[in-house]
């Protein structure tokens, strides 16, 4: 074999890896990518799709526990044989500030059916959450995420909140049943998912 054809191959495999390199790069999640890297950068909003799972599909239950921004314990234990509906959101998101309303709307609604609302803050301290629960008239507690991210990491094996804002449906099991990517843009849908989880025997 020639130099020149040995040179020729040579470029020929470094030209093979390199569009087997691009093609795996384009075939990443950006918005998993975020998640994964827990960077400091914008949201990145989700379109609002749903995804549902059947019961007999679903995994093991979400164990999670944290301080809310009353600077009081929440965990997964406290809430075990309801139906929880679980927020990841922050203060300087567009979309979670205009989803706040609806969110509250739903937890007047089915807080007195024994369903828990649980936020999880991802980047803000205790005062500047507890400052948009009072500008937006939220009422339920929000769990501190943003130095451990632990409630993060417990959600992120089953179903990644991989957009900011998500919501996540638990069953009475404490397993996820439903997940809505992006801002919840009225109560029906939502609203949906929760009565029929909590219609589950």
């Amino acid at each position: 074999m020639t130099a020149a054809s040995r040179a020729g191959r040579a470029l020929t495999a470094a030209a093979l890896i390199a569009v087997a390199l691009t093609v795996a790069g384009c075939s990443n999640d950006p918005l998993a990518e975020q998640y994964r890297e827990g960077s400091n950068k914008g949201y990145i909003a989700g379109d609002g799709s749903v995804m549902e799972v059947a019961a007999d599909d679903r995994g093991a239950p979400i164990e999670f526990s944290g301080t809310t921004q009353d600077d009081e314990t929440l965990s997964s234990e406290s809430l075990d044989g309801k139906v929880v509906v679980v927020n990841f959101w922050y203060a300087s998101c567009a979309p979670c500030r205009a989803e706040a309303p609806i969110l509250e709307k739903l937890y007047d609604k089915y807080s007195s059916e024994g369903v828990a609302f649980v936020g999880v803050n991802l980047r803000d301290q205790a005062g500047t959450a507890a400052a948009f629960n009072k500008t937006y008239g939220v009422s339920y507690s929000s769990i501190m995420d943003a130095d451990s991210g632990a409630v993060k990491l417990a959600f992120s094996g089953t179903v990644p909140p991989n957009s900011v804002p998500t919501t996540i449906v638990l069953d009475k099991q404490g397993r996820v049943a439903s997940r809505v990517l992006g801002a919840v843009q009225d109560t029906s849908i939502l609203g949906t998912l929760i009565g029929d989880t909590l219609a589950e025997k």
